[in-house]
């Protein structure tokens, strides 16, 4: 069944957690940016290095078969692997180059591709692509192909895939005569009320965590649904210019009222299971919704929970009916060293591991996360329970959405969630002003990190 384990899971929370130190030392970078002027020989003798974040055991072994597929391939080159190495080793490393630094990296932490391509940490890979006659656009999906790249700089590539949707207790839908998964988020709302059976001062069941808090109830997830413009073309904050940015913290923050309040719903929430353990309030069917990405699946179902477990992609906007059926993207990206003296040799990795159709899929069935190339996508050699399809289909769904890359990381993303804590918690009253500012912050963060 598919699985994730907790050190792979935790992506989001580690992408903010070592935001500020790894935009530091990106900051500080002087690499210099290769545009396909390598020139080492690929098909000679070599031996590149390979840096990359998983830790647990079975994900370990995937990455090492992953790799003595490329050697079978690719007998004259060598990949000696490093496993474990968070974004701060792999930035110094990329900083300060050496015999020891790495030729290839791999991050789980897609919000600081801006920030490899625009320092030149990483090298353009658009002249490889080229080369190889490999065309992106019509090789990785939509959203994939647009994080892995800054303002045409394509530093990155995808390595299996992140896609959200929406869990839903069936045995709890029957018993509240509900007999589909909501489409709109109206429909979640008048949903989301069925189910919820307060308890005294608190909840028998909630039908929906939707604070902020809320594990993956993050602003970024939510607003994926409402399909928002971030920046416009001059790289300028639109948080309050775009109605999708009103629109999403209007929904989530009714969603708060109507289900007890921020006060009621954090003291429940104080009280319930970890993210990453069976006690995950989903899995005990103290939350009967939930947003989540695909490895709660296999999760929730390794708890064995009392209850039928449904897959749906999350609601859209009542107005955006017709694109239902996407989802919020992100996943773990790869790139060559700019200080790699083995460029061409680092591009046949590279290239193997993200776009070879066998290798994508054998890497997705071991890992559980979902393929990043579109002919994966749809291989038959996927092995998955049938729900898992959901992710698929919201991995290649062109109205998916992601978070653009900028020049300052993921600052602005952690910019719109304090607007979000603030705006749920009611600190924040005026929602049109509040945007104002968090957009005026953007701004300048971005300006001052240029």
């Amino acid at each position: 069944m598919p699985t994730r384990t907790p050190s792979s899971a935790r992506k989001t929370a580690f992408a903010l957690t070592v935001l500020t130190s790894s935009l530091a030392l990106l900051t500080t970078a002087c690499t210099g940016q290769s545009s396909s002027g390598a020139s080492d020989d690929a098909s000679a003798n070599t031996t590149i290095t390979f840096w990359h974040a998983w830790s647990a055991p079975n994900e370990v072994k995937a990455v090492d078969a992953l790799i003595a597929g490329f050697e079978k391939a690719h007998p004259n080159i060598h990949v000696k692997v490093v496993s474990n190495m968070t974004d701060d080793k792999i930035n110094q490393a990329l900083r300060s180059g050496g015999d020891q630094a790495p030729d290839v990296i791999s991050s789980f932490t897609t919000n600081n591709v801006g920030k490899f391509c625009s320092s030149g940490a990483l090298v353009d890979l658009n002249p490889f692509f080229k080369k190889s006659g490999i065309d992106p656009r019509t090789t990785f999906p939509k959203a994939m192909n647009e994080y892995t790249q800054f303002e045409g700089d394509r530093c990155s590539v995808p390595l299996l895939g992140d896609a959200y949707g929406l869990y839903y207790n069936k045995t709890a839908f029957k018993a509240a005569g509900i007999t589909s998964p909501p489409k709109t988020w109206s429909e979640f709302e008048t949903d989301a009320k069925k189910l919820t059976i307060t308890q005294g001062d608190s909840y028998k069941q909630l039908g929906f965590m939707p604070d902020y808090h809320g594990w993956e109830t993050t602003t970024e997830h939510y607003l994926g649904q409402f399909s928002p413009t971030y920046f416009d073309s001059k790289g300028t904050s639109q948080v309050a210019k775009d109605p999708a940015f009103e629109k999403a913290f209007t929904l989530q923050k009714q969603l708060v009222d109507q289900l007890g309040g921020y006060q009621k719903l954090e003291r429940f929430r104080a009280t319930l299971g970890d993210e990453w353990g069976p006690k995950h309030p989903f899995q005990t069917g103290q939350v009967a919704m939930q947003l989540d990405g695909e490895w709660r699946l296999g999760m929730a179902l390794d708890a064995k929970p009392k209850f039928d477990i449904g897959v749906a992609p999350l609601p859209v906007p009542d107005d955006q009916a017709a694109q239902y059926g996407k989802g919020y993207i992100t996943g773990t990206i790869a790139g060559i060293a700019a200080t790699s003296k083995k460029q061409n040799a680092a591009w046949e990795f590279v290239k193997y591991i993200s776009t070879d159709t066998d290798a994508v899929v054998n890497f997705s069935n071991a890992i559980h996360n979902v393929p990043s190339t579109l002919a994966a996508l749809k291989s038959p050699k996927l092995t998955y329970d049938p729900r898992f399809k959901t992710f698929l289909d919201i991995a290649a769904n062109p109205d998916s959405t992601t978070a653009p890359a900028s020049v300052n990381g993921g600052v602005y993303l952690t910019t719109v969630q304090q607007l979000g804590y603030d705006y749920e918690s009611g600190k924040v009253t005026d929602l049109k002003a509040g945007l104002k500012q968090a957009a005026a912050q953007i701004d300048t963060d971005i300006a001052q990190a240029k």
